[in-house]
């Protein structure tokens, strides 16, 4: 199924191109989609010099949504020139070019799309960076995702009531403070035979992912009404701590979103996440015995053949190209919410699936 409101953009689409086309797409799609998804796709590291053959399997789905999740592109540049040439190259992908003519499309940012590896809230060019890919993601003009001191956080709401979507892309970028990287050498190459990362836990008490006010954003929008929710972040959030780049780094961050999904009482939250080049579910348990879980894919082109272990981890890994698939049965007793990954060709390679309704 897809939604209504795409045959009016691509009406519009077919004479439009580029940059401009995206923007007036996104424009005419409101904020709050009357019709609920039924099936929501999502994927991230994307190198647009690289063939990408995944669009197939991804189109002939006909997602109602598509989800980026971060490095949508590679850049790892402070040159608008260099970032608009890279993005060009996606927008010249025939499979890209059909998923944004069929199907909504929402995006947030990883490090080599914000522009620079393992990026934090130090990049000097991360305000060019925002305009470039706010732009070409047809974001409006007026959208405070422009403008905002704290980045590129976007919350959106699809379906009526009892059918109700929440999405949530964090930015994980913007006002991230650095990374503690081990410096000894002899550390660096003990690490790097058990295959794990150079970084080590912060301990700094002010250390931050989000930055207070985005944290304060996501407070106010767990507490709006909705039947499912989906939290968007680029890098991993509850994978066991390898010393790669994930919310592990930042403890008392991971402990916040934890709190926070309690004090809220958020239910039915679906946590999806990229970057680590295979595709697995993480489940958490709390002492009350609630589970959350969070599902990570990547890549849509680039994949690692020796996954960090996870301890957290209930399926996978898959290490071949993959995309995610969130299906949600709305008339079906319980209201049954399946997820899991698949493949290059569209075959599922594992699921889970949640009931709404328990």
């Amino acid at each position: 199924m897809v939604l209504n409101t795409n045959k009016l953009v691509i009406a519009v689409s077919l004479v439009l191109s580029g940059f401009f086309a995206v923007e007036m797409m996104t424009q005419l799609l409101s904020e709050d989609k009357p019709v609920a998804p039924s099936k929501i796709l999502f994927g991230s590291c994307a190198d647009q010099n690289k063939p990408q053959p995944i669009w197939n399997s991804i189109n002939k789905e006909q997602p109602d949504v598509f989800l980026f999740l971060g490095d949508n592109i590679y850049a790892d540049t402070e040159n608008r020139e260099v970032f608009e040439q890279q993005y060009a190259q996606l927008n010249a992908k025939p499979g890209f070019q059909t998923l944004r003519e069929n199907s909504q499309i929402l995006a947030t940012w990883d490090d080599h799309d914000y522009g620079v590896d393992d990026g934090g809230a130090d990049y000097p060019a991360k305000e060019l960076s925002r305009q470039v890919f706010l732009d070409f993601w047809g974001e409006p003009e007026d959208s405070q995702r422009r403008s905002r001191d704290w980045g590129i956080y976007k919350a959106s709401y699809f379906g009526a009531k009892d059918q109700r979507v929440q999405i949530i892309m964090l930015d994980t970028r913007w006002n991230r403070t650095p990374l503690i990287s081990l410096v000894k050498e002899e550390y660096k190459a003990k690490r790097k035979i058990f295959n794990k990362g150079l970084y080590v836990p912060s301990e700094d008490p002010q250390a931050t992912i989000l930055g207070e006010q985005q944290w304060q954003q996501l407070e106010q929008d767990l507490k709006q009404p909705a039947d499912l929710r989906i939290i968007v972040s680029s890098i991993q959030v509850f994978s066991y701590f390898t010393g790669f780049e994930s919310w592990a780094n930042f403890p008392p961050e991971q402990q916040r979103m934890l709190e926070l999904i309690k004090t809220t009482e958020a239910k039915n939250v679906l946590f999806i996440s990229g970057d680590t080049h295979s595709a697995e579910l993480s489940k958490i348990t709390d002492a009350s015995g609630n589970s959350l879980f969070e599902l990570t894919s990547s890549g849509l082109t680039n994949i690692e053949e020796n996954p960090s272990s996870n301890q957290n981890r209930v399926q996978g890994p898959y290490t071949g190209q993959n995309y995610g698939f969130i299906e949600i049965d709305w008339q079906a007793p319980g209201r049954p919410v399946l997820f899991g990954v698949r493949d290059v060709q569209g075959r599922t390679q594992f699921s889970q699936q949640i009931l709404i309704d328990q």
